[in-house]
């Protein structure tokens, strides 16, 4: 798994990236009430707010990690948007992604890293 520093995290299988939100973004966030997630056949750039999650504290753009075309979005989530605080790292993931450039996940932090990033916080 890796992640970015807006706190999105990725888990590539072979072209197909799983991205989410981190458990540190989804307890900042308090109880989340509502999520969009991207259709497929959206094709995203990374850095592009792609989703979209609202808690009682705050609504907030979730960024694509890696370019590519989604190929599924979590529709779950609308239905149990609760399912991203009580795993946000599994069944609370946001999309799946057909990677363009699958080199992208290099410039990403690992679990390591990133905590070292949470800590500097």
């Amino acid at each position: 798994m890796h992640f970015t520093k807006d706190h999105e995290w990725v888990r590539l299988d072979g072209d197909v990236a799983t991205v989410g939100i981190s458990k540190h973004a989804a307890d900042q966030l308090g109880d989340v009430v509502f999520v969009e997630t991207p259709e497929a056949g959206k094709v995203v750039s990374k850095g592009d707010g792609f989703a979209v999650v609202e808690s009682v504290k705050a609504a907030s753009d979730v960024y694509a990690p890696v370019s590519g075309e989604v190929i599924e979005g979590n529709d779950a989530l609308a239905g149990a948007p609760e399912t991203v605080n009580a795993d946000p790292e599994g069944e609370g993931w946001f999309a799946k992604i057909k990677v363009s450039d699958a080199s992208a996940i290099d410039g990403l932090m690992d679990q390591a890293a990133y905590d070292a990033y949470l800590a500097s916080l």
